[in-house]
């Protein structure tokens, strides 16, 4: 049978594709148009002479990052850090969590859990970090007050460069922990019940079926996040970070996209955070085509 024109194609399912339209132009707009400005990272950016007037300096701002920056190696390793433990404890919580909520048998108690659990992230950034300095203050904080009914010291949580990142890892899953597992649950009502009931004839107990039926489910999803998390090694949600942090946890807290924010939007040094931008994407894309490699040699499931 011969192949439709392409347009005869798009006409039968036009209506697919104007869903698709808003999407389609959010990413041409705010994704792949602003791309020509990673050009300004190889330049002496002036404002006055724009883009295309701008002195050409080559490698410049890489060289100062890695070269002239103290710190530089710090804030990679930071971050690296920082996303590291993201993913040791932030990236597994939802799957735990989807799970266990799949083997609850009350639907009430079901239905009240995953809307308590999604509620922190309707939440803005700020209310959150809002919350968590509340908790955590030396004075008035619930925790202290625990603390302190126990006989322990009080302890100044956010002043202290040892507690950021469990702090920071901390709010991550309590936001977002429960909105993670709507793609899992989805995952989990995609599989086909008969084969539970064939495990339970052959003998199977919970968490055999857990095991051997409900995870390998769930295993085409949490390899394509775990993917696309990878991608992000070298980012972390700066404007937490900006809300929670203070001169005293830099030590820890100081991230490459902290650092770009006060040189290159505080201190107008606009080419320069173009260069390290360019750096951080850069490491992402070569983390996701080598993770999809893995994935594509290791599963059967990939990107592409």
């Amino acid at each position: 049978m011969p192949q439709q024109p392409m347009w005869r194609t798009i006409a039968k399912h036009r209506t697919l594709y104007l869903l698709m339209l808003p999407g389609i132009v959010f990413y041409i707009v705010f994704k792949y148009v602003p791309m020509y400005g990673i050009l300004i990272g190889f330049q002496e950016y002036s404002v006055m002479k724009g883009v295309w007037g701008s002195e050409w300096v080559g490698l410049k701002h890489f060289e100062t990052f890695f070269q002239r920056t103290p710190d530089a190696w710090k804030l990679i390793r930071n971050t690296i850090l920082l996303n590291v433990y993201d993913l040791l404890f932030h990236f597994p919580a939802p799957i735990a969590l989807a799970v266990l909520l799949n083997e609850l048998k009350n639907e009430m108690f079901k239905r009240f859990v995953q809307t308590v659990s999604y509620m922190p992230h309707f939440l803005s950034t700020v209310v959150i970090v809002g919350m968590v300095v509340n908790f955590l203050s030396p004075q008035s904080g619930i925790v202290n007050h625990l603390l302190a009914a126990l006989g322990f010291d009080r302890v100044m949580f956010m002043g202290l460069p040892e507690w950021f990142r469990t702090i920071y890892v901390g709010s991550e899953i309590w936001q977002k922990l429960g909105w993670g597992t709507i793609l899992y649950l989805a995952a989990i009502a995609g599989i086909d019940p008969t084969l539970y009931e064939a495990a339970k004839i052959d003998g199977a107990n919970r968490w055999q079926q857990i095991r051997h039926i409900t995870f390998v489910g769930m295993v085409p999803v949490i390899v394509i996040l775990f993917v696309l998390n990878l991608g992000n090694m070298m980012e972390v949600g700066y404007q937490k970070i900006i809300l929670m942090y203070n001169p005293t946890v830099y030590e820890t807290a100081d991230v490459i996209n902290t650092f770009v924010y006060r040189r290159g939007i505080l201190s107008a040094d606009f080419s320069f955070a173009a260069a390290v931008g360019l750096f951080q994407s850069a490491i992402g894309f070569l983390l996701v085509v080598a993770a999809n490699r893995a994935a594509k040699k290791y599963t059967d499931t990939s990107l592409w």
